[in-house]
């Protein structure tokens, strides 16, 4: 008597069996993609082999080819990841760099209270969008002059301005601004306004000889 054996079949388990081992490794909270599997079969298969894990809640999908293995709490239960670790642990992965950017950049700097609900950065990869649930992760391509900002303070202040425009800062934030630039490193501040943009550039110098 002939077996036939389904080849498509035999592959998709094998991928299914060795992705799976292979998740057991990962760390609680680490961001799982499909690119961390190039090699264990086809592109399909990885795909939906991800899928299942999620539907067995071997794992957690936080967006369009995004999952975490989940840390747990005995008080609190599963513990997802946030956007912010989610971008920087995407980042890594791809082997780029992000700065934050825009309002996001005053949230990080405690300039407003408000949660953005995007969270934009800049980067030397690509522009790309990513959801992970209501939140909207965005990454836009930069030049290699804005990465290069180095200063803990004064680069996200210049990177927030530059995205948003500095007629947009109020009185308040203003008086703000002079606090947190006060803390920077002079020679920091000094090499990041060489970077920022003219009307940048100028702003600060004026926000720092009137405060």
């Amino acid at each position: 008597m002939l077996i036939f054996f389904d080849k498509e079949l035999i592959t998709m388990v094998t991928t299914h069996a060795s992705i799976e081992d292979n998740i057991k490794r990962y760390k609680r909270g680490e961001l799982i993609v499909p690119s961390d599997f190039r090699g264990k079969g086809s592109e399909d298969a990885i795909k939906k082999t991800l899928s299942r894990l999620a539907l067995k809640v071997t794992i957690k999908r936080m967006g369009h080819g995004l999952y975490v293995l989940p840390k747990k709490d005995p008080l609190f239960g599963e513990i997802l990841p946030s956007g912010e670790e989610i971008a920087f642990a995407l980042a890594k992965k791809e082997k780029i760099k992000i700065k934050p950017a825009g309002a996001f950049v005053l949230h990080k700097l405690g300039l407003t209270l408000q949660v953005p609900t995007k969270l934009d950065y800049l980067t030397d990869g690509n522009s790309r969008i990513i959801k992970v649930g209501k939140s909207v992760i965005r990454f836009k391509s930069t030049t290699p002059k804005k990465m290069a900002l180095k200063g803990e303070l004064s680069g996200l202040i210049i990177l927030g301005l530059e995205e948003l425009g500095v007629d947009q800062i109020d009185e308040l934030t203003r008086v703000r601004l002079v606090h947190l630039l006060e803390k920077e490193n002079p020679i920091f501040l000094n090499f990041e306004l060489k970077l920022a943009s003219a009307a940048v550039h100028d702003f600060i110098l004026k926000l720092i000889l009137n405060k």
